[in-house]
This record gives C-alpha cells, sequence and structure tokens, in this order.
C-alpha cells in the first residue's frame, strides 16, 4: 500500500511539474513579446496614437504617417532648419504647416519640439511660412517677436517657442495628398 501512494504522489508531482514548465514556458514568451514591442516604440521619438488609415487612393511613403489624407514625416535624426527643409522638399513635401490647432493630434502629448515651415523673413520683417503666407494669430498667440536667424520649434502640446535656425533639431514634413 505505501509503495501505491509513493508512486502516485511521483505521478502527480510529475505531472504538476509539466503544468509548471508549461505556464512558465508561456510566461517567458509573452514577456519576450511585450519588451520587443516596448523596445521598439521606446526609440521612436514620439508615440502615435490614433492613426486613420488614408483612404486607398491616397498612400505615403515607406516610414511615413498617413493621417486625414495627408502623409507626415517625424524625424528620428536632428537637422539644422534649412537641411530639415532640403530632406523634405527632395521628398516631394515641405517643413509642417500647421492648418489648425488639433492637426497633429495623431501624437502623444510629447514635449519634444520640432522644426516646423515657419521662419523669420528678413524682407517682410515677420514670421513666414515656406510658402510667403503668414501664421494665423489663432494658432500662435503667443509666438515671440520676429528676430534674425531664428526659426519657429513646435511640439503637438501647441508649444512654440523660437530657436537659431542653425541648431540641429528633429523636424516634422507634410506632404498634401490632396
Amino acid at each position: 500500500m505505501a509503495v501505491s501512494h509513493v508512486t502516485l504522489w511521483r505521478l502527480i508531482s510529475g505531472f504538476l511539474g509539466v503544468i509548471c514548465l508549461s505556464l512558465m514556458a508561456t510566461l517567458g514568451i509573452l514577456l519576450k513579446n511585450t519588451f520587443t514591442k516596448q523596445s521598439v516604440q521606446s526609440t521612436a521619438p514620439v508615440s502615435i496614437k490614433g492613426l486613420q488609415k488614408v483612404p486607398d487612393c491616397c498612400s505615403c511613403q515607406d516610414k511615413w504617417i498617413g493621417y486625414q489624407c495627408n502623409c507626415y514625416f517625424i524625424s528620428y535624426d536632428r537637422k539644422s532648419w534649412e537641411e530639415s527643409r532640403h530632406f523634405c522638399a527632395s521628398h516631394n513635401s515641405s517643413l509642417l504647416q500647421l492648418q489648425n490647432r488639433d492637426e497633429l493630434a495623431f501624437m502623444n502629448t510629447t514635449t519634444v519640439l520640432f522644426w516646423i515651415g515657419l521662419s523669420f523673413n528678413k524682407e517682410h520683417d515677420t514670421w513666414l511660412w515656406e510658402d510667403g503666407s503668414a501664421p494665423s494669430k489663432k494658432l500662435f498667440p503667443l509666438l515671440p517677436t520676429p528676430a534674425p536667424g531664428k526659426c519657429v520649434e513646435y511640439n503637438p502640446r501647441q508649444v512654440a517657442l523660437t530657436e537659431s535656425c542653425g541648431k540641429n533639431n528633429r523636424y516634422i514634413c507634410k506632404q498634401r495628398l490632396i
């Protein structure tokens, strides 16, 4: 009788051991996948949320984000304002020209500042977008006084600062699809 109890307990403990190993293997796989996703997300300069699918008639280049039928490139690297402008132009786009305060709603509330297409224009002694238009007072009510050699940095939390255009900074390109 004692022998059968020992055999029964060995069988039960072996069965429980197999279950334990299976659970540990599953947990290891889940943790590996979780950390891999987090490490990929943490390399991006900002988090992206709520992306809208670009309609089938419109498609964005690789590494560009489609939102409201526009394509956006959010840089990982840093360039001067002029270098950023040239990069965007070489990809058939321009530095971001904001149309409204919610245009970057697909980005989280990051504190990262990006070059946008707003800079000091010597000829007119004011801030102008790359296309020569003036920024809306509604978009930039607290924009600092224009000064030579200054360009505007912006983040999705609607903070606009001025900085020397020669400073290396991240940037956002925008390509209008319609």
